[in-house]
Formats: C-alpha cells, sequence, structure tokens
C-alpha cells in the first residue's frame, strides 16, 4: 500500500506550521509543503499528484489548501478541482486561515440539537472569511440571518458575496454602537461574534436578559472577549438560561474537524472539501 502523501499549497511566503501538525496529526505519511503558491501554480502542483500514482492508489495521494488570503484559496481550490480528467483526479481540501473549520464548528456548536430553521440569527462582525462561512452555513440551516459591520458598505459586499456563493438570501445591519447591536439582536435566537480579538461585541447588560436570545458563539479568544463576562473555555455552559461558547470550545471542535477532513482526503480520490463538506463533518461529531 502507498503511504498517505499531502501536497500543502500555501501562498504565504512560508508554509503553515499549524497545518503541517494537524497533518501529521491525522496520520499523514508524507507531507509536501509548497510555499508562496499562486492560483497559477496549482495545475502543474496537482499535474505532480495525479499522474505518478493511478488506479486505486490515486487515493492515497490529496492535497490542502491553506494560507491567511482566503479569496487565494478559494482562486486555488477552482484551479485544483479545473486540473481534474475523469476519475483522474485527488481529493483535496480548502481550509485558508482556518476559514472552513472554524465556521463549521462554531455554527454546529450553535446549532446543536435543535437547529436554525425559522429563527433569527446574527453573525456580528462578520464580514471577514469565517463570519461570511458561518452566515451562509446558518442560511443552509434555515435561518433568518443578520450580518453586521461597522461600515453599510462592508455589510452590503459581504452579503452580496455569501448570497451568490451559498444561493440563499441573507440580510444585512451596521452596527458600531450598542443601540445599533439591540436593534440588530431583536428577536434574535442565537448569535456569533465574528470581530477582531481584543474586542467586545456584546455587554452583559446587553445579552444577560434577552428575551429571545439562546445560544451565544465568540471566536475571539483574546481579552477583551466579544461577549462581555464569559470565558474563553466555555464550551456549552449555561449562564442566564443562555447556552454559550467560547473560542477555545470552539476551536476544540475545530480542531477535531479538521483532523476528521484530512483523514477522509484519503478514504478515496473524489473529495472535495469547502465549507459544506467540512460542516458536515463538524456535525456528525457534535
Amino acid at each position: 500500500m502507498k503511504k498517505k502523501l499531502l501536497l500543502q499549497m500555501d501562498c504565504n511566503p512560508h508554509a503553515s506550521v499549524f497545518d503541517a501538525v494537524v497533518a501529521h496529526d491525522a496520520g499523514v505519511d508524507v507531507l509536501l509543503q509548497q510555499s508562496g503558491i499562486t492560483p497559477d501554480d496549482v495545475r502543474d502542483q496537482i499535474y505532480g499528484l495525479m499522474f505518478t500514482r493511478g488506479g486505486d492508489d490515486l487515493k492515497n495521494s490529496a492535497a490542502f489548501i491553506g494560507g491567511s488570503d482566503v479569496a487565494t484559496g478559494e482562486a486555488m481550490l477552482k484551479a485544483a478541482t479545473g486540473s481534474f480528467f475523469g476519475n483522474v483526479r485527488v481529493s483535496v481540501m480548502l481550509d485558508s486561515n482556518g476559514c472552513n473549520t472554524t465556521a463549521a464548528a462554531a455554527v454546529a456548536k450553535l446549532c446543536g440539537n435543535d437547529g436554525l430553521k425559522g429563527k433569527k440569527c446574527v453573525v456580528l462582525a462578520g464580514t471577514g472569511p469565517v463570519g461570511k462561512r458561518a452566515a451562509g452555513l446558518m442560511a443552509l440551516e434555515g435561518a433568518d440571518v443578520v450580518l453586521t459591520s461597522r461600515r453599510m458598505d462592508r455589510v452590503n459586499e459581504a452579503c452580496t458575496e455569501v448570497n451568490e456563493r451559498f444561493n440563499v438570501t441573507i440580510q444585512g445591519a451596521e452596527v458600531a454602537t450598542e443601540e445599533q447591536a439591540a436593534a440588530a439582536l431583536d428577536g434574535a435566537y442565537a448569535v456569533l461574534c465574528a470581530g477582531a480579538a481584543g474586542i467586545q461585541l456584546i455587554s452583559k447588560d446587553l445579552w444577560a436578559n434577552h428575551p429571545t436570545l439562546k445560544r451565544l458563539g465568540d471566536i475571539n479568544a483574546v481579552p477583551p472577549l466579544g461577549i462581555e463576562d464569559t470565558k474563553a473555555h466555555f464550551d456549552g455552559e449555561t449562564m442566564n438560561d443562555k447556552i454559550v461558547f467560547g473560542a477555545l470550545g470552539i476551536g476544540n471542535l475545530k480542531m477535531k474537524v479538521h483532523r476528521e477532513c484530512i483523514k477522509r482526503l484519503f478514504a478515496s480520490n473524489d473529495k472535495v472539501f469547502d465549507a459544506e463538506e467540512v460542516y458536515a463533518v463538524a456535525k456528525e461529531m457534535l
């Protein structure tokens, strides 16, 4: 049996050590790290995987696309899948900047056993890669999604991107003040704080006695946290009759999902793990 070989393509000058460690922990035998990769480079990299093994052995070669630039990662994934010839292909996963695994873990936690269908969900400071993917995944669950930012032009741009990428319809709102945050959360069942590290997005006064808010998530592990008076390690703790997930609680599932997706790349040679596929794995692992 051929060794499990993973090609790690990273758009940054140095390939991610984080992604390399996860690959080894997922059981990869040989890791080929390529840095500074552009979408134009991808085809020849994929050809190197596809044309050196054949038949059933192709499932033992796979590709992982990482790096800090998510837009470049998406273009690299498109180039990779466009390089395939029928059954002559390899499995591939996109997780630039951890966007897919983090969003998938966060939404799976917020979804829980009760689901999100028909419920209002708010993604605060959601114009980044994780926020946009989380909004899209919530909408695919049937939620009524509101994505926010401090600037309405960024909200509109992000909503258009999410709607086109996931074939859904989400709404946007400008939230730059506590009053605007309260308005956005009016009638909400769940909220995900997807802002930058060290920025509080919800005060305790706002969330603690909120009449409809039941599930809260925060991907910020750097104090001050996005949700005031919570802890990063919270993993479903109940406070004020609400279930709270902190960045480390979400991160624990994210790491499990990342490893599991890497393992599944080698089950066959036809897997493509983007946001939806990664999310399906996250829901299985709850």
